[in-house]
């Protein structure tokens, strides 16, 4: 027998919620259609960036999105979310922002790269790790290419994607020390550039500077959000198991 009971999880949206931010409008239309086709139930929260900064606000969480809006009013309340997440565990998805945040986030507090920057919230910074793009993505598509046995392959299933964007800086610099310490650099454009990064030895640990958010219509969630969906049900069921 199928069970059709709803699978119900507690999920942490990191940003400063905006009705001028397409994809913040369009997460109630996600909520519902992971609660509708597929039975995953997220009882979201909205964290404002500055309220991230206080200790342990997205502790207990089954999962940690922290969505595109930047420049957030805190960076360092971002960060601290991004490091809770990484940390202990959570099921985490960065886009866009979020996405250049996780990277900032692992560059300081893993790699010891402690002067690195975001040029968006720093633009006099000697060393930017996120800097502007050579060419805007606002409001492109563009195809990424996945690389096999990643967790981003497996979740959208297919080598080469065509995702949305609305964004204007990227990563350049110390990637390769990234890399080195765990980062996996997973997807790429057609040019090379970095699009995808995920942490192998982590739960669930994703991000993509493409908006996975703004696929379609918000009617089908993009395989990525109910990836993430479907890590945090998990996550809250082993945690009652050990309760």
């Amino acid at each position: 027998m199928t069970n059709t009971a709803a699978r119900t999880a507690t999920i942490a949206l990191v940003g400063d919620r905006s009705p001028n931010v397409v994809s913040h409008t369009r997460i109630p239309l996600l909520l519902d259609a992971l609660a509708e086709r597929d039975r995953l139930v997220l009882d979201a929260y909205w964290i404002p960036s500055e309220e991230a900064e206080a200790e342990g606000a997205v502790r207990g969480f089954d999962a940690v999105w922290v969505l595109p809006g930047s420049p957030y009013r805190s960076e360092a309340g971002v960060l601290a979310a991004v490091r809770t997440a990484r940390e202990e565990g959570i099921p985490f998805l960065g886009t866009c922002g979020g996405f250049q945040h996780a990277l900032l986030e692992f560059a300081r507090n893993v790699c010891g790269l402690a002067r690195v920057a975001h040029a968006e919230n720093d633009p006099g910074t000697e060393d930017p790790l996120i800097e502007p793009l050579a060419c805007s993505l606002i409001g492109h598509e563009a195809a990424v290419t996945l690389e096999p046995g990643s967790l981003a392959h497996s979740v959208i299933g297919s080598a080469r994607t065509v995702e949305r964007y609305f964004c204007a800086y990227g990563p350049s610099r110390h990637l390769d020390t990234l890399s080195a310490h765990g980062l996996r650099f997973s997807g790429h454009d057609e040019d090379g550039q970095v699009r995808v990064a995920e942490l192998p030895d982590h739960p669930f640990f994703l991000g993509t500077l493409f908006q996975p958010e703004l696929s379609g219509d918000g009617s089908r969630p993009h395989p990525v959000v109910r990836a993430l969906a479907q890590a945090a049900v998990e996550h809250a069921a082993r945690a009652c198991r050990t309760a």
